[in-house]
Parts: structure tokens; C-alpha cells; sequence
């Protein structure tokens, strides 16, 4: 059964920020954002309004990409996480990220969109960790540890999918405070 996320929102309950409104410490971060995406997310803006907010974000996102779990599996992780915290912002832009570079066939995607199992067993077990992870505040039962180690991935990748869950939380959680609209660009992928 799937995770109900909130209709795209028409306007924000915190400021979107942009290259012009974005305080002094920000704007070179906005601006990156805004460059490397071809637009500004609007998640940027919102957390533009915390520059140190801003800054974890960004920086503990290029540290998750140095993790050793693949980018296929690090998407799993992120639209795991972003369905089960009920962030339409982050299940379409990382749906819309997943798609452009083709880490995962779109029966995958759909499929964890709607916390389904999915058809690839690894990954599958991944999918349900990381569930695991976030219901049990990172105390899961030894069997699903277990499943998880038996599946390949290591200790090492058992933390990495916490990093990659508390990287998902402060997104998720953002957006859903902020109430943060769906940028156009991203609507596609809601």
C-alpha cells in the first residue's frame, strides 16, 4: 500500500529565496544550485533562509555521493525515505533525477514510490532497510540486519544507508514545513 503525500502546495509557508533575496552567505550556493540544475528548486530557496541548513544539505549530499552504495542504490534510499516522510518535493525530484541519468527502469521507480517490493531482489532488501532504519530509529531487528548483510551489502553500507536517510530527513522534513510548492520543471515527476 502506498505512502499518501500531500498535494502539491500552491505557496510556501517559508520563503523561497532566490539568487537576490538569498542572504549574503547563501547566495553563491543558490546560484550553484541554480546552475547545475538549470533552475532553482524551490527546496533550495526555502533552505536558503537557514544558510547553515543550506550548507548541510549541499555538502552532506556530495558526501553521500562518495558512499559505497552505487547511485541506483542511493536513489533507493532517497525516494524510500522521501515517500515514507510524505515529501512530494523530493519523491519528484529525485523520480526526475532517477529517470534523466537511468539508474532505475521506471517499474522500479513506480514500484518504490508506492512502497512496493520491488522485482530486484538486492534491491529490494535495500527498499525494506531503509524502512526498517527509519521505523526503528536505527535499532532494526536482527533479522531484517541480517537479510540485509545476507543480500551483499556491509556494515559499512548498513551505515550508509543512515547517511543517506538523515540526508532525506532534513529535505523531507523542510519541504514539509515549508509547505514547499513542486517547481514546475519537477511537476512532471509528482
Amino acid at each position: 500500500m502506498g505512502i499518501y503525500l500531500e498535494p502539491t502546495f500552491i505557496m510556501s509557508r517559508i520563503s523561497i529565496l532566490n539568487t537576490e533575496t538569498a542572504a549574503p552567505e547563501a547566495k553563491e550556493r543558490v546560484a550553484a544550485a541554480e546552475k547545475n540544475n538549470g533552475f532553482l528548486p524551490n527546496l533550495i530557496g526555502v533552505l536558503a533562509n537557514a544558510p547553515t541548513a543550506l550548507e548541510t544539505y549541499q555538502v552532506v549530499g556530495v558526501i553521500n555521493g562518495r558512499s559505497g552504495l552505487n547511485a541506483a542504490e542511493r536513489e533507493v534510499v532517497q525516494i524510500t525515505a522521501a515517500t515514507r516522510n510524505g515529501c512530494g518535493f523530493c519523491v519528484a525530484g529525485h523520480t526526475a533525477l532517477t529517470r534523466k541519468k537511468q539508474l532505475l527502469p521506471d517499474e522500479l521507480i513506480e514500484a518504490l514510490r508506492n512502497t512496493q517490493a520491488l522485482s530486484d531482489p538486492k534491491l529490494n532488501i535495500l527498499a525494506r532497510f531503509t524502512l526498517s532504519v527509519m521505523e526503528h530509529k536505527g535499532g532494526v531487528p536482527d533479522a531484517d540486519f541480517e537479510a540485509f548483510l545476507a543480500a551483499g551489502y556491509t556494515q559499512a553500507n548498513a551505515l550508509e544507508v543512515v547517511l543517506g536517510v538523515s540526508l532525506a530527513t532534513l529535505c523531507n522534513y523542510a519541504n514539509n514545513l515549508a509547505r514547499t510548492p513542486i517547481n514546475p520543471e519537477l511537476q512532471p515527476y509528482a
